[in-house]
């Protein structure tokens, strides 16, 4: 029996310490791959739209950030919010379960992360996905964000002599250029996901500085977001995105539904 039979790991699935290894090494030197080795590997959209790895990893991860941003990035956000009189948008009584579950991991994975490994989606897809974003649920973004998505998975069911090659493969000259500017284009996707992110509070006026501790829990998450999805695929990225909006919402949800007193305080 080998080891990962032991531990009940798939064959080639790396251990948490090293994909956080490897994590560490990818966001000071982001590039678009290698995939890390696990389950179906490959291209095309089956293989981007699966976990590519054991569901229990992705809660791991959701876990670890958790953590951190509780014991770490929380704190810190909180003191910036004390101090410059933000408040949260959040209203517990009405906990947002279908946008943070479905809608969030759905929408923000494909505005902001779907494009880290198809750069040419940077063209025509990702500012549709950013109207769409902006607009909120409703019929008809979920109808338009459907269609949009359809449009940018279509090219790969042509047959090959007729595919529409700007749409779904990226000329060499232009990847070779968004290569060498990959790292910039990953952290600004990060930065501009936490930014996003300040919606979340009402504020009247905040300096940059206190801004920017608002949202350090997303940019953290952004990173380890981008990260999945570059290494794992958009399929991962979205349920690692609602697996870690669901905890803290079930854990409001316990605690008005056994412990009411405390959402008073």
């Amino acid at each position: 029996m080998t080891v990962s039979a032991l531990l009940n790991r798939p064959a080639g699935l790396p251990t948490m310490g090293q994909e956080i290894v490897d994590f560490l090494r990818f966001i000071v030197r982001p590039k678009p791959g290698p995939r890390l080795g696990a389950h179906r590997m490959g291209q095309g959209a089956r293989v981007d739209f699966s976990l590519n790895a054991p569901w229990w990893r992705l809660v791991h991860w959701a876990v670890l950030l958790w953590m951190v941003n509780i014991f770490v990035f929380a704190p810190l956000a909180l003191s910036a919010a004390e101090a410059s009189g933000a408040q949260h948008r959040l209203d517990i009584h009405n906990l947002p379960w279908l946008t943070a579950l479905i809608w969030a991991p759905i929408v923000e994975e494909l505005t902001f992360r779907f494009a880290l490994r198809r750069p040419v989606m940077l063209l025509w897809f990702v500012p549709i996905m950013a109207m769409i974003m902006v607009q909120g649920v409703g019929p008809v973004p979920i109808l338009l964000a459907g269609v949009a998505l359809l449009l940018a998975l279509a090219p790969q069911w042509y047959p090959a002599g007729y595919r529409w090659q700007a749409a779904w493969v990226t000329p060499w000259r232009w990847r070779r250029r968004v290569r060498r500017l990959y790292p910039l284009l990953f952290h600004v996707v990060a930065l501009t996901f936490a930014a996003v992110h300040l919606y979340n509070f009402r504020h009247t006026s905040i300096n940059l500085v206190l801004m920017s501790l608002l949202v350090l829990p997303q940019w953290v998450t952004g990173l380890v977001l981008g990260w999945i999805r570059v290494k794992r695929g958009i399929g991962a990225s979205m349920a690692l995105h609602a697996i870690f909006n669901g905890g803290p919402l079930l854990l409001i949800g316990l605690v008005l539904h056994f412990a009411p007193q405390l959402a008073a305080y």
